[in-house]
């Protein structure tokens, strides 16, 4: 190749990369927020539905969270009975919301993911109005999980009275 055109090739790939981080700098126009569901707002009484455990298979001694495949149903639970904003139906007929709480935890798989999801629900269409999702971290020692287990559960606590708190309302109860 020639130093003609090397130069060329060079001062080129130059430019184009310079164009290219000067790009880095420049903000992303704000976005209007989409709005949220009434529904989700409006809501007085919710049923609270149990998605269950996504896990690879291991032996009950090898489980890597305590609390058995309902911990997460439980611990949801009582964490919505504390916060006392929609009184809890034992069935989706009497519900203005079906909350569908679920655990996935797929360690071994080439990304790890372990993650408590809540999806809302309308129960009288069964679309899906939201979906928040809590990824709990990797940690090796039980304690650690255990610990990392319940921040993602208090994360997705947060982001739930977050969204479920009309503007200007106070997010606790």
């Amino acid at each position: 190749m020639s130093r003609i055109l090397k130069s060329a090739v060079i001062g080129l790939f130059v430019v184009s990369s310079l164009h290219a981080v000067s790009g880095w700098g420049q903000q992303v126009p704000d976005l209007t927020a989409a709005p949220i569901p009434p529904q989700i707002a409006n809501a007085k009484r919710v049923f609270i539905s149990n998605a269950g455990e996504e896990t690879n298979f291991r032996l009950p001694k090898d489980a890597w969270y305590s609390g058995g495949p309902n911990r997460t149903y439980n611990q949801f639970y009582a964490a919505m009975k504390s916060w006392g904003r929609y009184e809890l139906v034992s069935s989706p007929a009497d519900a203005d919301l079906v909350f569908e709480i679920g655990f996935t935890d797929r360690p071994q798989t080439p990304i790890a993911l372990t993650q408590i999801k809540l999806v809302l629900r309308d129960p009288k269409t069964n679309v899906r109005l939201w979906t928040l999702t809590s990824y709990v971290d990797f940690a090796g020692t039980p304690k650690n999980r255990e610990k990392n287990y319940d921040t993602a559960m208090s994360a997705l606590m947060d982001d739930l009275k977050s969204l479920a708190s009309p503007p200007g309302a106070s997010a606790t109860k």
